[in-house]
């Protein structure tokens, strides 16, 4: 889409909520919020509000942004439940095109990660491969909670940059 900032500050709430809502996974509250924030001088400004309201939450609600977000090459793929966003995602990465013996090994790891941390697995797909992903999951099954949970939401925020970059144009075209 990438429209300028200028278009994204005119937008009407309704259309703020219903273009952005997904920039972080199934969290419309998030857009909702930033948008009364309202001029953002840049999209640079915007990530930030972003990442504000994210980092204010507390660890509860940073948790409950992690469960926001899909097991990857999870049951809501296979199903096409998948929100537009995450299925393009995990199609780059390759997620969708796991042979049976990384299919069974990326569901026992989800599992293993659920179990231990209560929130699912995430990482930012669009920069990383199919290999890269199951080594982090298997490498990440072995962090202390609160360190986990850190690493989650900074993960979310990649996501975040990357899929505000497919609808708002950068800084520097925005200054053309």
């Amino acid at each position: 889409m990438n429209m300028d900032i200028a278009t994204v500050n005119a937008l009407t709430y309704e259309d703020f909520v219903n273009l952005l809502g997904n920039v972080v996974e199934k969290c419309p509250i998030i857009a909702a919020a930033v948008w009364s924030v309202r001029p953002f001088l840049t999209l640079t400004a915007l990530e930030a509000a972003i990442c504000e309201f994210i980092d204010a939450l507390p660890e509860s609600g940073k948790e409950g942004l992690l469960r926001c977000h899909p097991d990857l090459a999870g049951r809501d793929l296979q199903s096409g439940t998948l929100t537009r966003e995450s299925r393009e995602e995990q199609a780059g990465a390759g997620m969708d095109a796991l042979n049976s013996a990384d299919a069974s090994r990326m569901a026992r790891l989800n599992e293993e990660y659920k179990e231990r941390f209560g929130f699912p697995f995430v990482i930012c797909a669009r920069m990383n491969d199919k290999a890269n992903i199951l080594r982090q999951l298997s490498e990440r099954c072995r962090n202390e909670r609160a360190v986990e949970r850190a690493r989650g939401i900074e993960e979310v925020k990649k996501i975040c940059r990357l899929r505000l970059e497919a609808l708002v144009l950068t800084d520097a075209a925005n200054k053309l």
